[in-house]
């Protein structure tokens, strides 16, 4: 094992997986009541995870000079919702309570393509949820924070899953295209609930406006 994996596997022990678990019950007290939340997670990087990005190669060199600095997502948050509304909603509220130093939301190149559509933040660690006894140099920054629907959860697992194992077979054309045809499936579903969902609630208010008669 050399310096890298050394570190990173004493880093994770003592630090990422205490700190992920105080995030996800930070996180969860946050959100507690809110409606429409499937799940809230957060978990340390797994080693080979880590180990894979960190020795990431782009235009002949290494991606990371230093990995333990720069890979920002060494503790990776997600919180998973029914309606695209929802992705907004949750949003608003945790915002109100973070740093975000880093915003992207991850959509296909192109208008006529499918792919992975999700919400990644970058925010700042909370000092709050820090021990004193932790070794400074192994707390980690900011963490990453993923707040997706069901549909764009299930499609990133399987897609993750099916088409970025280091080794294995890369998919072919044909399979992409399939690939490709499921996202543009779960975007249509998200679509489809979002609107259902509003008219359900667009009926709703309308029934609380109303006067009641005597």
């Amino acid at each position: 094992m050399n310096e890298l994996q050394a570190n990173f596997e004493a880093r994770r022990a003592a630090v990422l997986v205490p700190l992920a678990a105080r995030i996800e019950g930070q996180l969860r007290e946050l959100l507690n009541g809110a409606p429409r939340i499937d799940r809230v997670q957060a978990r340390a990087k797994a080693f080979d995870r880590f180990m894979d990005k960190a020795w990431k190669v782009e235009d002949g060199k290494l991606k990371y000079e230093e990995p333990l600095h720069q890979i920002q997502d060494q503790i990776g948050t997600r919180v998973v919702v029914f309606y695209l509304s929802d992705v907004a909603r949750v949003t608003d509220t945790i915002m109100k309570y973070y740093r975000p130093i880093e915003f992207k939301f991850h959509v296909p190149e192109s208008e006529w393509e499918f792919g992975y559509f999700g919400q990644h933040f970058i925010l700042i660690t909370p000092r709050e949820l820090l021990d004193d006894n932790w070794d400074p140099s192994m707390i980690p920054d900011c963490f990453e924070l993923q707040i997706k629907t069901l549909f764009q959860h299930a499609w990133s697992e399987a897609n993750h899953d099916l088409g970025y194992k280091p080794g294995e077979r890369e998919l072919d054309a044909g399979e992409k295209r399939r690939m490709a045809f499921t996202s543009a499936q779960a975007w249509g579903a998200d679509q489809i609930f979002e609107d259902l969902y509003q008219a359900q609630a667009a009926i709703a208010e309308r029934g609380l406006s109303e006067p009641r008669s005597a």
